[in-house]
């Protein structure tokens, strides 16, 4: 019922708004639906047994989001809808419906007025971010008021004050903790007809207050502790950052530090302590694309740059939020994004009570049809005992590949990744150890007449820790444009396990058939696949997430 209300809210509201301008322009209406529908079949082999898998047969995550837009108004709704969802907790199962977000906009003269639902970043986002990523159940919308301020040509004036969403037990609830943002950007040509570039600059503050019953339960928490480890807490608590970046031609330098003041953090043993915290982050990109190294043909080169540095940056809606959950900063991972099934097996969440990280790009293209990308990341902890203590290595990557056109039809992809991952930190089991793998892989892609096509994937992951080695090939055949189909399997073939691990200990299969059929702005797919247990990582955000078996249905759609 509060669905239909809202979208009649909305239309009343878009045709006053037509009336009150004197005018019968109808406006413009646009929406986009995501849904996506699970079918479980329980496999104790792999470990798919979590709670769906018990009790429930099937689920459905579901996203419809509708916008209409006129004479400078904007009116947005979106209905989300959960049902034995794994998404928000992937150990149990959640069902609710209602409205995930709603949004009612102005724009006067250089003024924008939103109250409602909104999403936003100051700077790179470290200090403050609220975003949505769907396919890790992630929605930090800030529910409450917002303005942005045009000033000039060059200069951007933004403030907000609000509640944080709900998290994964109360998805269609808010935070009590009330967040209070500002930030200030614009842009400055330093001159001579940009002979000395132009430089970008911003800063932010943010206030986070916690309300009486969360301070209380924090009080007595600390009350609980030795006398020499209690402290007092505060209801506010304060970020601060300031940020750049210069541009010269082809290059860009990125430079953003941020501040936190003291409050009650929880740390790695599950107590709390009174932190101030850090982050400085740097970005530096140049590349050239008219160069000559093999007769008249060009060549291009691209490089790419980035070091954090973390230390005590939590920054959530109260310290008991854990996990994904009340997360105010976004502080993703600070390495290569890999796309491929096994490439992408270990990747590096961010360390909030602290990380140095650093990774490097290049992007070398000698020739027309070359194409050759070397990256590598490097990232350990902060002195485990002050400044004196020792570092430990989190994860090391180093990554090569070489995309070669052979004739007017074929593509053909080699490459070699090699990765350490400090399994024990990232996914907290003591009993782990270390996982160090060599992982080749290609990729060859041949193009036939009328968009039908051809694709073939394999990577071979070795390693004696963990799962142990593992294989994966995939065939894709493009029938046309619109329509595909693929079957490909992931073999653990050359088992390791742990003691308390729960999947079988012999050689096992993961295999998967997949679909897609397009059609103008809809896209449908189906599969039948099952998944290892693992770190799954989208837009730099992971989680760690239990084996999956079964079926998946997935319809997007814009309009």
């Amino acid at each position: 019922m509060r669905f239909y209300l809202i979208i009649t809210g909305i239309l009343i509201c878009g045709k006053l708004a037509a009336q009150g301008s004197g005018e019968s322009d109808k406006g413009h209406f646009s929406g986009n639906l995501l849904l996506n529908t699970q079918k479980y079949m329980r496999d104790d082999r792999i470990g798919a047994t979590t709670k769906v898998y018990r009790e429930n047969s099937t689920s459905i995550d579901a996203w419809l989001f509708l916008n209409y837009r006129i004479k400078g108004y904007s009116f947005s709704v979106r209905y989300d809808h959960f049902n034995s969802s794994p998404l928000l907790n992937p150990q149990g199962s959640y069902t609710n419906h209602g409205i995930g977000f709603w949004q009612v906009s102005k724009q006067i003269d250089n003024l924008e007025i939103t109250a409602g639902s909104f999403y936003d970043q100051f700077g790179n986002g470290i200090l403050f971010r609220a975003y949505e990523q769907r396919q890790l159940g992630i929605d930090y919308a800030i529910q409450g008021v917002h303005l942005k301020y045009k000033l000039g040509n060059n200069w951007t004036l933004k403030g907000f004050s609000g509640n944080q969403k709900g998290n994964i037990d109360n998805r269609f609830g808010h935070s009590n903790q009330v967040i209070n943002g500002f930030n200030a950007e614009g842009m400055i040509d330093l001159g001579s007809g940009g002979q000395f570039g132009s430089l970008s600059l911003g800063g932010s503050a943010l206030n986070r207050a916690l309300d009486r019953p969360t301070m209380d339960g924090v009080v007595a928490e600390i009350n609980s502790y030795d006398l020499a480890k209690r402290f007092i807490p505060k209801y506010n608590t304060y970020g601060f950052n300031g940020y750049f970046t210069y541009y010269l031609g082809a290059l860009s330098w990125n430079v953003e530090y941020n501040y936190k003041t003291p409050e009650a953090i929880r740390k790695q043993d599950n107590t709390l302590a009174s932190k101030d915290g850090r982050v400085l982050y740097t970005s530096l990109s140049w590349g050239n694309h008219n160069f000559h190294i093999i007769g008249k043909k060009k060549a291009s080169i691209g490089i790419s740059l980035q070091a954090r540095h973390i230390a005590h940056f939590s920054m959530r809606t109260t310290p008991n939020e854990i996990l994904l959950n009340g997360a105010i900063a976004y502080l993703p991972s600070l390495t290569r994004q890999n796309t491929y099934r096994l490439l992408a097996r270990y990747n590096a969440p961010a360390q909030e009570p602290g990380e140095n990280g650093i990774q490097g790009e290049i992007d070398f293209k000698p020739m027309p049809g070359t194409q050759i990308t070397l990256n590598g990341s490097y990232v350990k902890s902060l002195p485990e005992n002050g400044i004196a203590g020792k570092s430990i290595l989190l994860f090391r990557e180093a990554y090569g590949e070489v995309l070669q056109k052979l004739g007017k039809h074929m593509k053909l992809k080699l490459g070699l990744q090699s990765i350490e991952y400090n399994q024990a930190r990232y996914e907290q089991e003591p009993e782990y150890e270390n996982v160090k793998t060599i992982t080749p892989f290609g990729e060859v892609l041949y193009n036939f007449m009328h968009g039908r096509a051809l694709r073939f994937e394999f990577q071979y992951l070795h390693t004696d820790k963990d799962q142990g080695s593992f294989g994966n090939a995939i065939l894709e055949y493009f029938f046309s444009k619109n329509l595909s189909f693929a079957v490909g399997d992931m073999v653990n073939v050359k088992p390791h396990r742990y003691s308390n691990m729960v999947i079988a200990n012999q050689v096992l299969h993961y295999p998967s058939i997949f679909t897609s059929y397009t059609e103008k702005n809809t896209v449908f797919t189906l599969a039948y696949l099952k998944q290892q247990q693992g770190v799954n990582c989208s837009g730099g955000i992971c989680r760690v997430e239990p084996a999956f078996s079964g079926v998946r249905f997935t319809v997007s759609s814009n309009f």
